[in-house]
């Protein structure tokens, strides 16, 4: 009898256990909604979303949807574009900025990842159709986004998983992830170089090497690798161009430097100059003929005073971009029906800059300035860096086309580079020097600015700029890096 008992006691005290099991089991499974009491139809929100992007989605997915199969959000951030499968879509494209006078140029995976996470790294990363020419775009992990568009940013992926995906989220989610981000395809490249005189030594140095192309060796594939590449080339072609160097010597161009434009990919040449007509107006006007047959695009000049004041519009890529050019009391202007460089009159200008920006248009105005003329030294000479380095008030005029209208103001006469300035609604260059010359004595006139304008729905996404520098080779290449950051560091200093 006390056996039995015994037994009984220990099948109720298993049974009351396993009663209580149950009942938890049962409890946690309503409590938490799972198991038997599961309800249909669930969004689980990963924690790799962000906060914008769970309001986002919790804007769709409403307590009251009633769905069959429960859906599964997360997200996930990646360094190059990925190839997206069935339920995933790019959210947002961010791209890493600093301030526009930073001489910084790149950042690290790591470093991007802090600020993703809120943390401060001394720069930002900003959706990409936040970015604008007063904001630096920097590179990532030595990408940089607006070359192919795939790298040099962080991807910012949103992938949906349901086992009734087509029929019960893609619906909810059409149209949700419609952003249009700037593609290859319509983003317009236009790269501004400075001074090309070639001629005097350059032309010996022509009989030497035979060749044009030697000139552009170091240059040439990347310049041509833009939309558009733009020169303000101030010597004619001639049969007759001087090999000596003295001052004085006309600047006229050997026929052979007809190839050097050609392995630099031009597209665009400016005419402002004041030496074109050093070789005669009949050198002047063959000149433009190879231009115009080559399909090469004129600004600033022409065979007569109407064509030189013409303006270059250039409608690419669903962009639209206007370019005057100006010669400001350099010489070499037309007034009449023979060639030569378009005439600077304020009003002409005033005009021709707002019945462009009526149109929508980009505008970029070209001036050819005076010289400055500060070649004393053979050795590092700062004078012609500033922009009130030139006779007359330069700074007053370049911001002045800025308060007409302009986007971007360009000098094309300087023979040194000078300063830049964000100022208004617009930035200036005030002088980008010389791509291609025969000056080599002082250090400053060996170098230019080349100036990779990125256009996107006919507004300035950037611009970024990159020094060159010759020797006594003549041949033009791309300063190194610690020289580049020293030399801007240097043109910076003195900007008004």
């Amino acid at each position: 009898m006390i056996r039995r008992r015994r037994v009984s006691y220990i099948l109720g005290g298993i049974i009351g256990v396993a009663v209580i099991c149950v009942a938890v089991c049962f409890g946690v499974q309503a409590i938490t909604k799972t198991g038997v009491f599961r309800v249909p139809g669930v969004v689980y929100y990963d924690e790799s979303l962000s906060e914008d992007e769970l309001n986002r989605l919790r804007g769709v997915f409403v307590d009251e949807l009633n769905l069959d199969k429960d859906v599964f959000v997360s997200a996930e951030s990646y360094f190059e574009m990925p190839e997206l499968t069935e339920g995933e879509f790019l959210e947002e494209v961010y791209v890493p900025v600093t301030s526009f006078y930073s001489l910084e140029t790149e950042v690290s995976e790591a470093c991007a990842d802090n600020v993703m996470a809120g943390t401060n790294c001394g720069y930002t990363m900003i959706p990409v159709a936040q970015l604008d020419f007063k904001q630096k775009l920097l590179k990532l992990n030595g990408k940089y986004y607006l070359d192919n568009f795939n790298a040099g940013a962080v991807f910012r992926v949103v992938k949906f998983e349901s086992e009734k995906y087509e029929e019960e989220v893609l619906p909810l989610i059409d149209g949700m992830f419609t952003k249009v981000f700037p593609s290859k395809g319509d983003v317009l490249t236009l790269a501004q170089t400075g001074v090309t005189a070639f001629s005097r030594r350059m032309n010996a140095k022509m009989n030497e090497v035979g060749n044009g192309g030697y000139f552009a060796e170091n240059i040439g594939q990347w310049l041509s690798s833009f939309d558009y590449t733009h020169t303000s080339n101030e010597a004619s072609f001639s049969d007759y161009a001087p090999t000596a160097g003295v001052t004085g010597t006309p600047i006229c161009a050997d026929q052979r430097f007809k190839d050097t434009l050609l392995a630099i990919g031009l597209d665009i040449v400016e005419l402002t100059g004041n030496h074109n007509l050093d070789c005669g107006d009949e050198a002047a006007e063959q000149s433009i003929e190879f231009y115009l047959n080559a399909g090469i695009k004129i600004v600033g000049g022409g065979r007569n005073a109407d064509e030189a004041a013409v303006p270059l519009e250039i409608d690419d890529k669903s962009n639209h971009v206007t370019m005057l050019a100006y010669n400001e009391s350099t010489g070499g202007a037309t007034y009449d029906d023979t060639p030569g460089a378009n005439q600077f009159y304020e009003d002409v200008v005033r005009t021709q800059i707002e019945t462009a920006k009526k149109r929508g248009d980009l505008v970029i105005v070209d001036m050819q300035y005076y010289e400055c003329n500060a070649y004393a030294s053979e050795y590092e000479d700062a004078t012609c860096d500033a922009a009130d380095s030139a006779a007359g008030d330069q700074v007053g005029l370049f911001r002045s086309l800025i308060d007409m209208g302009a986007d971007v103001v360009v000098g094309t006469s300087a023979h040194q580079p000078q300063t830049y300035e964000l100022y208004g609604n617009g930035v200036i260059y005030y002088g980008l020097g010389n791509l291609f010359f025969d000056q080599t004595k002082w250090p400053g006139t060996t170098r230019s600015l080349v100036l990779v304008h990125h256009i996107y729905k006919d507004k300035l996404l950037q611009t970024e700029i990159i020094p060159t520098v010759y020797d006594e080779t003549l041949q033009t290449a791309k300063m190194d890096e610690e020289t580049k950051r020293w030399y801007l560091e240097r043109l910076q200093s003195v900007r008004p």
